[in-house]
């Protein structure tokens, strides 16, 4: 009978703490074989093209490209690769974009390394594994969904962050230092919001931020 070979697993993570903590527990496994490492979501694209692994294990709040964008892009190059979402959020917005971004799992970063292990399983039988304090986000809203869809949920999640910071009186450059970004990035993300939005200044973009709930007027 053969041997069955390690599953092939890439991390991607702009904290290298976190990197160094799940390439110690990968190296340590027989189960499982790391072939590569990442920073933020470009670079994430261009080592799965190269290293082709079984699974990817994807942070979503990165400098440049976030996880979302790059679980898009590398579903879309490589669809024999799985992706799951490794994050410390589990606001709802963050779990439908990476879902529908294709991601075949989400879970906590607190959560155990066999909890881990028991997703990168399901995730190459084709399955999709939720930590339980996301499960219980995904299944309230598919009981009581929302009435509607609003113009909101066209935004990336990128896009909503900076309307957040926008909407809470931030200046670009702070925006930009904040989200680790370049300036000119703030303000292509603040066009395209307009853009979407139909909306022609920033005082619009205030408003519709708080009856979006996004921020507070004390804000």
């Amino acid at each position: 009978m053969a041997e069955l070979r390690p599953i092939r697993v890439l991390i991607v993570d702009d904290h290298a703490v976190v990197r160094n903590g799940l390439k110690f527990f990968f190296m340590a496994s027989d189960e499982f074989e790391l072939v590569g490492e990442a920073a933020d979501g470009e670079q994430a694209v261009q080592v799965c093209a190269q290293a082709q692994p079984d699974v990817v294990l994807m942070d979503l709040l990165m400098p440049g490209t976030g996880g979302i964008e790059a679980t898009r892009a590398i579903r879309r190059c490589c669809p024999q690769v799985q992706v799951i979402a490794l994050t410390s959020f589990k606001e709802k917005e963050y779990v439908e974009g990476a879902l529908k971004a294709g991601a075949s799992g989400y879970l906590l970063k607190d959560c155990a390394f066999e909890e881990l292990s028991q997703a990168i399983r399901l995730a190459m039988a084709n399955r999709i594994y939720l930590s339980p304090g996301v499960a219980d986000v995904v299944v309230k809203d598919y009981v009581s969904p929302a009435p509607s869809q609003s113009v909101f949920s066209l935004l990336t999640t990128r896009e909503r962050e900076v309307l957040q910071l926008l909407s809470e009186g931030k200046r670009t450059s702070q925006i930009a230092e904040l989200l680790h970004i370049s300036i000119k990035t703030v303000e292509t993300h603040r066009q395209q919001i307009m853009h979407k939005l139909g909306m022609r200044s920033v005082a619009e973009l205030t408003k519709y931020a708080i009856r979006e709930g996004l921020t507070s007027v004390e804000s």
